[in-house]
This record gives structure tokens, sequence and C-alpha cells, in this order.
């Protein structure tokens, strides 16, 4: 068999790199919107907005752009999901999930719910893929749970011993959110419904809650704080963290790979601690990082496939 010249592999490769480049450059923004989300959470937090406002700016603004879509594939059946599974999806993935998560950086720091949350998803989708969807768990990714289960525990001891009751509090609240966020994306598989059509959904059955939130006063509430700083949340809530990433994330998907592009949503916790380092000057204590080093290895464990 002859074999190509140099000169001739060349141009047979150029359209395969540029398209996987472009997925991993999508892949990357995509874990850094979520991180930024993250560090405008503790941002907004600090600022004055309660946990209802950062909800009210992750929801609405989302939900005002993607009704035109939702109304176009049908508000009967809403595209094809159904309303008893979009409630589920809506509870799971949703409000519900994003209030109580919100909520627990009220207790501990930055570092604390931006390595439980994802860990505790990580944890959660392995169990649920073994038990539920019956996957078969390679032992690499059972160690990779283990690692990371000893990287939360690293950090839970910083909550015990340093922070207290308060901080215990905030570490299960993000560990509730994490669970919550697992059994979402295992009923997303279950169901085959895109992760896209379930933010769509998901985002405008959440403008049903704005009267309530009006009622309560929020919208003077948010107001009083100034344009700047609501303009910096609609941004990063209800662009960057939401609809911006996970269109990234998918196209990533689309063009790399599953496999590949599981890589990046690893990555969050190390771009949110360094983020909020380097934006809000919350440098990460020497237990937060020995436990997102632990954490960060056992999520290498876990996307091996073997």
């Amino acid at each position: 068999m002859n074999q190509p010249t140099s000169g001739g592999d060349a141009p047979a490769q150029k359209p395969d790199a540029k398209p996987a480049l472009l997925g991993v450059a999508c892949g990357a923004g995509a874990a850094l919107f979520w991180a930024l989300g993250f560090v405008a959470t503790r941002h907004g937090l600090r600022s004055g907005f309660t946990p209802p406002d950062l909800l009210m700016h992750r929801f609405v603004w989302s939900g005002l752009a993607f009704l035109p879509l939702v109304l176009r594939a049908g508000i009967a059946d809403l595209g094809g999901i159904g309303w008893g599974r979009a409630l589920v999806l809506m509870v799971l993935g949703g409000p519900v999930m994003s209030l109580i998560s919100y909520t627990g950086f009220l207790f501990v720091p930055l570092g604390h719910g931006s390595v439980i949350q994802p860990s505790s998803a990580t944890l959660g989708g392995l169990l649920l893929a073994a038990l539920f969807l019956r996957e078969r768990v390679p032992p690499s990714r059972v160690a990779g749970a283990l690692v990371i289960v000893g990287g939360l525990a690293v950090i839970g001891a910083e909550s015990i011993g340093h922070i207290g009751a308060d901080g215990v509090l905030g570490d299960l609240l993000f560990v509730m959110t994490g669970l919550m966020f697992a059994v979402f994306g295992t009923l997303l598989r279950h169901w085959r419904v895109s992760a896209f059509s379930a933010a769509t959904v998901i985002s405008v059955l959440s403008l049903a809650l704005l009267p309530l939130y009006a009622a309560l006063g929020g919208f003077a509430r948010v107001a009083a704080l100034g344009w700047a700083e609501n303009a910096l949340q609609a941004l990063a809530q209800g662009i960057l963290a939401g609809p911006a990433a996970l269109y990234l994330f998918a196209f990533s998907i689309q063009t790399i790979g599953v496999a590949r592009a599981a890589v990046f949503p690893a990555t969050v916790p190390a771009l949110t601690i360094l983020a909020g380092w380097l934006l809000l000057g919350e440098p990460p204590t020497a237990l937060q990082a020995a436990g997102l080093v632990t954490v960060l290895f056992g999520f290498y464990l876990a996307q091996r496939q073997r």
C-alpha cells in the first residue's frame, strides 16, 4: 500500500482541527461562565441582594428571551416535554435548586459552594447511573468517587472546626443542590430531553414567579441597589451562567464528544476559586486548597473510561 505524503495529509487535517479547537474553546468558555456565575452570586449577596433577587436575575431575562421559542414549539405540551415532567425538572434544576444554592453562600465561603455542589452532582450522577440507568461504572470512576468524598471531607472539616454550625448547614445545602442536579441530569437522560429544551422551558415557567416576587417588594429592593449592580447580575446570572454557558457546552459536546467535553465542568471549582481570589479578594484557605486538589484528582479519575 502506498503511503500518503506529508503534503497530502495536511489539507485533510485542517477541516477537523478547526472544529475541534472551537469545541475546546467553547467548553472552556462554558466552564468560565459557570465560575463567574458563582463569583457574581457571592458578590451580589455581599452587595445587598437577597437569594430571591439573584433568582429573579437568573431566570427572568432568559425566560423572556426563550418565551417565543416555547410558544412556537407548543405551550400545550411544552414542546413535547409535558407539563408534569417540566414541573419536576423545574424543581430539580430550576429556581428551587438555585434558591437553595444562593442561600448556601450566606453561610460559607465561595470555595465551599464552588467545590461541594459540582462534586456532589458528580457523585450523585455516578450512583444514579449505576442504580437507575443500569450503566456499568468502571473501577476508575469508583476510585474517583471515593477520592472526591475524601476531598469533601477535608472541606467539611473546615466547616466543623472553624466556621461552626452555620458552616455545616451551608455545606449541607450545597450537597443537597448537587444531588438535586444529579437527579435532574439523570431524568434528562431517562426521558431523552435535551438540556437546551429543558433550559428554555424551565426559564419560561419561572416567569410565573414574577407576580409573587413583585408582591413581596422585590423590584423596589433591587432598584435601590442601583443600575450598575443590577446590570452585573443580569449579565452574570441571566446570560453568562445561564443560556450562554449551556449553549457553549452543548456545542462543545456536539463538536468534540461527550467524553472530552465532560472535562470542562470539572474545572469549574478551580476556576471559581481563582476568580474569587482575583475579583473578590477571597484567597482559599489551606484546607480549601487541599480539598480542591483532592477533588480535582477525583474528577480526573471519574472521567476516565476504564
